[in-house]
């Protein structure tokens, strides 16, 4: 029996924060020696952080974080730790991390595989290693040291690293690690958050541990780092296909550690007993460093139970929106060190999301770190400092308006209201109406006639919403506070929203969510809600109207279904034409089979206001605020969904649907 005790560390850092990274690691290793761990696996990048994007280019960024790594290093005497950073070689940049045995610089491990799809751009900055090099590299003060393909020996005990996308590839490194012997692969990772996404990253580490033979510590990034990405701080230690301990997602602490005894000799026998594992005799040594390292006595610690794989639950994506966006919400207002939010509250769905999202920020967010814990976090928040409570708390973070018009009815007066108070935020009241009549006579007599509803339509619903936005715009700016936009993803996919108006704000949380299941969280929220929380009955005050933006005449009935299509028809068109990159005809012959409700003749009208709307709304998609990244599938132009600003428009794809459709008949 070879007995070890693994710890991985997830930390919520923050680009460039050099002091604060360094205190957060510091306070990692200590809690790791607190839980008698010897080897410690930190995120990646975790000196600099991983979302430095441009800056990564700086040379005085590397050189910053090899000075750190020197200073730190002396602080891991008596422990075997992962630290990330990016390191210039031959004028490129590579993703490396450093093996610290010990207090010394064992040598850097670099990434094979770069993640340069979807949400992450690594190839723009770094290049990737390639597989059996090694290189001595030499600092401007003459420290020499190795760096590429290495595994470690220290004490008797090899290592190897994956390196978060390392693990996503078909070719990964440990097929070649379970060759070369390695006891322990440690995988520094900055995997970001998507739903489900928990699923797939533990049956990559689960399978790893079994199919080649060693112990597997994954540790991931922590809350939102830099903006966009939410890290769910997921750690996990596997050994022989068993999950041996996992971390609670979605902590609002700074940092936290789990830790596990391994037993080597496990993998170091089952290896010996299989037939299809046969070592590289021959390159064994090759690019191996030997450290010297004294490993603890340790008596075997009580078996307890394993740690309970992910398994598919209904509810899941339910509950994992409710934690990650409260948190990102969280992190994003500490450190762009806001004085709260403020949101134009409708009463309709999608502001009345993000007020939830906010309470539940608070409740979630205190009852981890008790009310004072929250308060620290917040410390140049003076009322947050006088809040005596979450319901206080809540009142000095959060801020929303109801502002009626000519057009707005009782019935959304009435639901912002009693959001506002089940929730606990101060609540205001204002009426736009002599606002919209002053610029509607100022045009009327600039262009010689008058506005009216059947000749201006558009003009006259967006001005509405244009108006609201100045007022909302002097609240936030009052409190030094974040305004939030209330766009939701099926609006940006049609351009469903006025720009200036409904779409002002510094940040647009729910952006990358459709509409229809937005609903469905609302409702889920209001009998339900996450576990261990209580539901929202107010909720049902919002769920019962059917959405609308309420800018037209009372007498129009106006609802966001008539002046559009569907939402779930329209969240389906999306997804087969933006996700899957189906043509127009294509779309149009699955939305026959999976909505044989409808006649073909609208089906075929609504696909192709789909096509039409997207295109002719790209630009607006280029202004949105910033937006969380939910899922591998949003509309994002900066992170995601790249399209072009001017096009054809699929002219000819929607004649060819159209003249398909009618040769239906």
């Amino acid at each position: 029996m070879k007995l070890i005790k693994v710890a991985a560390a997830v930390l919520n850092q923050t680009p460039l924060d050099w002091a604060g990274n360094q205190a957060r690691i510091r306070g990692a290793l200590a809690q790791a020696r607190e839980q008698g761990a010897s080897v410690v696996c930190l995120p990646e990048l975790c000196l600099t952080g991983y979302g430095c994007e441009d800056a990564f280019h700086a040379p005085g960024v590397a050189r910053k974080a090899w000075q750190i790594l020197h200073e730190l290093a002396p602080e891991t005497r008596g422990l075997i730790v992962t630290l990330g950073l990016p390191v210039w070689h031959l004028k490129s940049l590579y993703n490396m991390v450093a093996l610290v045995v010990d207090g010394r610089i064992a040598g850097l491990a670099a990434k094979r595989h770069l993640a340069g799809d979807g949400i992450h751009y690594e190839p723009r900055w770094f290049k990737a290693w390639p597989e059996g090099v090694t290189a001595l590299l030499t600092d401007d003060e003459g420290r020499a040291c190795m760096a590429g393909d290495l595994t470690f020996d220290a004490g008797g005990v090899r290592f190897g690293f994956e390196i978060c996308e390392d693990a996503w590839s078909a070719d990964r490194p440990g097929i070649s690690l379970c060759r070369r012997g390695v006891d322990v692969i440690l995988n520094p990772s900055a995997s970001h958050f998507a739903f489900g996404k928990n699923a797939v990253r533990q049956r990559f580490i689960l399978e790893g541990s079994r199919a080649f033979h060693a112990a597997y510590v994954y540790a991931n990034l922590l809350g939102n780092e830099s903006g966009r990405a939410i890290f769910d701080g997921e750690a996990m230690i596997a050994c022989g296909g068993r999950l041996v301990a996992t971390a609670e997602r979605f902590s609002y602490q700074d940092f936290s550690v789990i830790s596990a005894q391994v037993d080597l000799d496990l993998g170091r026998v089952a290896q010996g007993r299989s037939f299809s594992a046969i070592p590289d005799l021959a390159g064994q040594e090759a690019g191996c460093l030997t450290a010297p390292f004294v490993w603890p006595d340790l008596d075997p610690e009580p078996a307890g139970r394993d740690a309970e794989p992910w398994e598919a639950a209904p509810d899941l994506k339910l509950e994992e929106f409710s934690r990650a966006v409260p948190l990102a919400l969280f992190d994003y207002l500490r450190k762009s060190r806001s004085r709260g939010f403020v949101v134009s509250l409708s009463g309709g769905a999608d502001s009345t999301s993000l007020v939830v999202l906010i309470r539940l920020m608070v409740e979630l967010g205190t009852e981890e770190l008790g009310i004072d814990g929250f308060k620290k976090k917040l410390a140049w928040h003076a009322e947050v400092q006088a809040a005596a409570d979450s319901a206080g708390l809540v009142r000095a973070l959060l801020t929303t308006a109801y502002q009626a018009s000519g057009n707005s009815g009782s019935v959304t007066r009435s639901a912002a209201r009693a959001v506002a108070e089940a929730t606990g935020a101060r609540h205001l009241e204002f009426d736009i109406s002599s606002l919209v009549a002053g610029y509607t006579a100022m045009v009327e007599e600039g262009i010689g006639r008058p506005l009216t509803w059947e000749n201006d339509d558009v003009t006259l619903q967006n001005i509405q919403a244009r108006v609201r936005s100045p007022g909302i715009w002097m609240v936030a700016n009052l409190q030094g506070a974040l305004l939030l936009s209330t766009s939701n993803r099926s609006e940006a996919a049609v351009g469903y929203a006025t720009m200036d108006g409904d779409t002002s704000g510094g940040l647009s949380p729910i952006a990358g969510i459709d509409k229809a299941w937005l609903r469905e969280w609302l409702r889920w929220m209001e009998h339900h809600g996450p576990a261990e929380r209580h539901p929202l009955p107010v909720l049902g005050l919002v769920n019962v109207q059917a959405p609308t933006a309420e800018l037209r005449p009372p007498g129009s009935h106006q609802t966001d279904e008539d002046d559009l299509m569907p939402y779930p028809l329209l969240d389906a068109i999306e997804r087969a034409a933006i996700r899957d990159k189906f043509m127009p005809l294509d779309v149009l012959r699955q939305m026959v089979l999976r909505f044989p409700q409808y006649p073909l003749s609208q089906l075929t009208g609504w696909v192709e206001r789909f096509f039409t709307l997207w295109c002719r709304n790209q630009w607006k998609r280029e202004r949105y605020a910033p937006s969380f990244h939910l899922d591998d599938e949003n509309l994002d132009p900066k992170t995601w969904c790249r399209f072009p600003i001017l096009s054809s428009g699929f002219t000819a794809e929607l004649a060819e649907m159209r003249d398909w459709s009618s040769r239906q008949k």
